[in-house]
Formats: C-alpha cells, structure tokens, sequence
C-alpha cells in the first residue's frame, strides 16, 4: 500500500513539473515575440517600407494589446476555464504569427501584431492560474522560481535566433521566419496543453468590465498615436488632438474604476501609498529601460552597421546579466527587501552612464569589445529589478488584494514596454546625437526612480517567494 501511495505521490510531482513546463513553453514564445522586433525592426522596414512609424509600432503593438486586455484575459479565464481560454490563445497566437509572417504591408503586419498580442493577454493570464491550481501553496515559491533564469536564458536565445534568421535568409524567407517559426513552436505548445493542461469548469458568475477596458485601450491608443505619428510626420493638429484624447480616456478610465462593480483596479489599492508609489516607480522603470533595449538594437544596426546576429551577439552579455542577477535576487530579496531594487536602479543608471561615455568618446568607432563591461552591468540592473519591483510594491497589501494587485501590476509592464518603445525611439530618431541623447534620457528617468525607492514597501510579501 506504502509503495502505491509513493508512486501515486511521484505521477502527481511529475503532473506538476509538465504543467509547469507546458507554461513556461508559453511565456517564452510570449517574451521571444515581444522582443524579436527589437532586432528585426531595421530589416523589416527596409524590406516593407514604412519608415520611422512602423519600427516603433511592431513593438508598441503587441504590447499596446497585451497591455490592455491582460486584465481582461485573467478574468475570461476565471470565467470560462483556464485551460480553455489558454488553448484558445495559443492557438491565436500561433495563427497571428502565420500572419505577421505572411504580411504585404506596414498597415497589415502592425494590425497582425496588435492581434498576436490580443491573444498573448488570454494566454499568458491563464498559466500562473494554472500553477496556482495543481501545485501546494508551499512549493509555489519554488516553482515561481524558476522563470527567471529560463525566460533569461529565453532573452539570450530569442534575440540570437532571430538574428541567425535573418542573417541566413532560409527559403529565402528573410525576416519573415522569425514568425513562421511559431507554427511549429505554437504547434508543440498545443500539442501538449491539449494532453497535459488540467480540466476545469471556470465560474460563471465573474463579471468583467468591459467598458474599463476599452477606455483603457482608447486611452493609451491615443497617447501611442500621438507619440509615434508626431514624432514621424511632424506635430500638426492630428497627433496632439490625439494625445488630448488619450488623456482624456484616461481620465474616464480613472473614473469608471471608482464607480464599476467590478473594477481592472481595485480602488482601495490606489490609496496604498507603497502600492501606487510601486505602479509609478515600475511604469517609468519598465517604459524607459524597454525604450533603452531597442535604441541598442537600432545603435548598433544602423549607426555601427552591425548584421543583426552581430547585434544579436553583442547584446549576448546584457541577457548574461540578467540571468545571474534574476537568480542572485530571489535568495536575496527577503533579507534586503526594497534596497535591493536601490541596488538594481544603481547599477542600471550606472551600466547607461558608461555607454553614454563611451558613445560620446567613440561614435561609432572602437565600441566593439568595449561595449561588454557595460551591457553587462546594465544586465544586472536590469535582472535585480525586474525580480524586484513590483514583488516588493505588494508587500503592504492586503492577502485579498492580491490577485487584483498582481494582475495590475503585469498590465502596467507591458504598457509601460510600449509607451517606452515608442518614447525612448522618438528621442533617438529627433536628435542630433540619437543614441546619446536617448541614454541621457533614460538616465535621468532612472534617476527619478532611484527617488521613489523609499516610499516602497520595506520587504515582500513571504507568500510571493
């Protein structure tokens, strides 16, 4: 009897870890495709046209989309099945791909990503649900734990294979096979939730606010517009009507969550001073430092005339750092709580400080070996505050709260990656010195958060390890 309940306990150990494996599969075709186009974006336009505005669209697309509907997605999954609604998104996501692959046009290909990332928000929601369901609250910790280092080993892998894509032009595909990959990686994904993803029923009973949503997505769709088409057409009365719009939806937005039922937000939590000082903190880190990741891209290809395996090499060290620092903080983060995330600001505004010196001293020349030092330091501020941030901001919220917290928390970063894409890339393409005056830019930003780190919660919340 002892002897079956021992291999009982080991199928179910294995269940988990396959459940967790098929997750992780998701996560990292959500993470390679919202950074692909990072490296992609100078090649693509040459080849579609569409200048300035299609590179900072193929990134602020996606995560406009994801951005929006994250919330939503959550909440369809708690309504409908987490494994239904999980099939249902990678199966999109795999046919928006075939899409993005086959697009003729700017237009098409930015409409093909808005929809890869519509279904990324129903994907990705669905799998910490599903964690949560099949693994013991006491070996969460433990199974959380292991994104960091693989979705940072997925960011060393992701950008080098679409460079060696691109640069061996299979079938004669060119760009267009960084997303044709995801049929036979989305295929695969299928293939095993189908087999591996539990059952279950959902509750009918959960209502979404739908109208929160899309004044939401109106809301950053006109400060997107407006930033992006100002920015490559000039600033005539279109986009800066279209930044008043978005503003104003905002400010919709803000009030349909003090009046809904069932607010994205939870009110109460916009009162928690460690929590709102969190969200302001995350939203400008994330925008500036996902700005700062594709004007490196766009540095080295169009200013150092790097291929885009070359590029993808020389960024090699920035994922090097964030692997070690994502692993190095989640031993460390109980002890030292939100001076930690003082420690990764520190080192990311002191990583940007030195590539600023080094491209005000060399231009584009000599910068190839030592560009290393200070990537990889960069890499390591990047990786201590992305394993920080927003798991210190919910230490002081209520146990209640924190689904709501964390769900907006993951909404925020993505819009904030394309309001930051689209900023930092504005700054880069309108000056004398683009590259430079982009890295000063996203210094003095850093900087500012270094000012927020105090009003943050002093440690995490235990149950998030």
């Amino acid at each position: 009897m002892s002897s079956l309940l021992a291999s009982e306990s080991r199928t179910t150990v294995r269940a988990r870890w396959a459940v967790l494996a098929v997750v992780l599969f998701a996560a990292i075709l959500d993470l390679l495709d919202s950074t692909i186009t990072n490296l992609a974006a100078p090649t693509i336009t040459a080849d579609l046209g569409g200048g300035e505005a299609l590179i900072q669209w193929l990134g602020a697309a996606y995560a406009l989309a994801m951005g929006v509907l994250l919330v939503v997605g959550g909440r369809l999954g708690d309504k409908f099945g987490r494994r239904r609604l999980f099939l249902i998104g990678i199966i999109g996501f795999t046919l928006a791909s075939l899409a993005c692959g086959l697009a003729f046009d700017p237009a098409s290909l930015i409409a093909f990503r808005l929809i890869q990332g519509a279904f990324g928000a129903l994907l990705i929601p669905q799998g910490f649900g599903i964690l949560g369901a099949v693994f013991p609250r006491d070996q969460l910790g433990k199974a959380f734990g292991v994104f960091a280092p693989v979705l940072g080993l997925s960011a060393v892998s992701g950008p080098t294979l679409a460079g060696f894509l691109i640069d061996a032009d299979l079938f004669g595909l060119g760009w267009r096979a960084i997303f044709l990959i995801n049929i036979v990686l989305g295929g695969l994904a299928t293939a095993l939730a189908v087999r591996l993803l539990p059952r279950d029923p959902g509750d009918r009973t959960v209502t979404i606010d739908a109208l929160g949503s899309a004044l939401l997505g109106a809301a950053m769709l006109g400060v997107l517009y407006g930033l992006i088409d100002g920015s490559a057409n000039g600033w005539t009365a279109g986009p800066i009507l279209a930044l008043i719009a978005g503003l104003a939806f905002f400010v919709l937005f803000c009030l349909r969550q003090r009046h809904a039922a069932d607010p994205l937000l939870e009110p109460s939590l916009l009162r928690n001073r460690g929590f709102t000082s969190g969200l302001l903190l995350g939203l400008v880190y994330f925008a500036t430092t996902s700005g700062l990741l594709f004007v490196l891209a766009l540095y080295l290809q169009n200013d150092v005339h790097r291929t885009p395996l070359q590029t993808a090499v020389a960024l090699v060290p920035l994922s090097v750092g964030i692997i070690a620092a994502s692993i190095a903080t989640h031993q460390l983060l109980d002890r030292f709580g939100r001076a930690l995330v003082l420690a990764g600001l520190l080192l990311t505004l002191a990583g940007v400080l030195a590539l600023f010196t080094l491209i005000q001293l060399s231009g584009t020349d000599g910068t190839g070996l030592l560009l290393i030092a200070p990537i990889f330091l960069t890499g390591l501020g990047l990786g201590t505050c992305f394993g920080t941030i927003y798991r210190v901001t919910l230490g002081d919220i209520d146990p209640a709260e924190s689904g709501s917290a964390s769900g907006s928390l993951t909404a925020v970063q993505q819009l904030a990656n394309s309001l930051g894409a689209a900023a930092v890339t504005t700054i880069y393409f309108h000056t004398g010195s683009g590259a430079a005056t982009s890295l000063a830019a996203v210094a003095a930003l850093t900087l500012v958060c270094c000012g927020l780190v105090r009003l943050l919660p002093q440690h995490a919340p235990i149950e998030s390890h």
